[in-house]
């Protein structure tokens, strides 16, 4: 079934298992943390989860969350996100990363969660959901997947998967994306091209048509964040792809705008709660 997997350890207590289906590209993490869990982060594939255990605090949509054991997490493609636990004894969860692509390219079940104008999923209605259903087909295909029941489960429990997240979307006339101000929109869009570059707020002023205090001010307004803080995630996530495909650390620091491999380190560490060469191994089985 191409499956790769690991094992690797945070703070105290903390620990976090991952898997990855080589040939869906979808990860399954298992994890209990106390405490910090991670920084503000986000990711490519849509998130949809189950708190197992404990209190989960996490902000998302500019709002704090609080999940509790039964509970379900659906988190969208790029929604900043974080984590921790406001109880002593911690919290676990079980959560399944679905790539974009996946849901385009397989079957009508999944295809239900594309609109067929953007090619992007529509959101959530919320983030945190109490559907016992949708919980329960979640921890089948995480189970499907994580403990390598083989092919037929994995394609059947996913597709089931899909159809009940179907009942959590909001419907099209009423996903309205904000459109970014143009200033904005020009500096992220060069922030994407130039990802690797050191570039200067002097270069996204000029390229935005605006001065550097009025783009600031535009881009937090639009994206929540600030340009740098921007590049950072898009640069967390890029480093993400190329490690779960192999890639060495201090390469993958280069080849995404990182300093070194310390620096990206971390960052790394600070988003996701363990080390890139951790997560690396944890995808692949191939040691730093």
């Amino acid at each position: 079934m191409g499956q790769t997997a690991g094992q690797a350890t945070g703070g105290k207590d903390d620990w976090v298992t991952v898997r990855r289906d080589a040939e869906t590209g979808i990860e399954t993490i298992r994890a209990h943390f106390r405490g910090h869990a991670y920084d503000l982060h986000d990711h490519d594939e849509l998130l949809v989860g189950v708190t197992e255990q404990g209190v989960q605090a996490f902000r998302c949509r500019r709002r704090l969350h609080t999940s509790v054991p039964g509970r379900v997490i659906l988190i969208e493609p790029g929604e900043a996100h974080d984590g921790h636990s406001p109880e002593e004894d911690g919290f676990t969860y079980a959560m399944l990363y679905l790539p974009v692509p996946l849901l385009s390219a397989r079957g009508d079940a999944l295809r239900s969660l594309m609109p067929r104008a953007t090619g992007l999923p529509l959101g959530f209605r919320d983030t945190l959901a109490d559907d016992p259903g949708l919980a329960a087909t979640i921890r089948t295909a995480f189970l499907a997947l994580h403990q390598r029941e083989g092919r037929l489960a994995r394609d059947l429990s996913v597709d089931r998967l899909a159809a009940r997240l179907a009942g959590h979307l909001e419907q099209p006339e009423d996903h309205r994306p904000l459109r970014p101000g143009r200033a904005a929109a020009l500096a992220r869009d060069l922030l994407h091209a130039r990802m690797a570059e050191d570039v200067g707020l002097d270069e996204l002023s000029a390229a935005a048509g605006v001065d550097r205090f009025r783009l600031n001010r535009a881009f937090r307004a639009a994206f929540g964040l600030s340009p740098h803080a921007y590049l950072v995630r898009l640069r967390l996530r890029a480093a993400r792809r190329r490690l779960a495909e192999g890639g060495a650390p201090a390469l993958v620091a280069a080849e995404v705008g990182f300093a070194d491999q310390s620096h990206l380190g971390r960052w790394f560490r600070r988003a996701y709660g363990l080390t890139p060469a951790a997560y690396r191994d944890l995808c692949t089985n191939v040691p730093d």
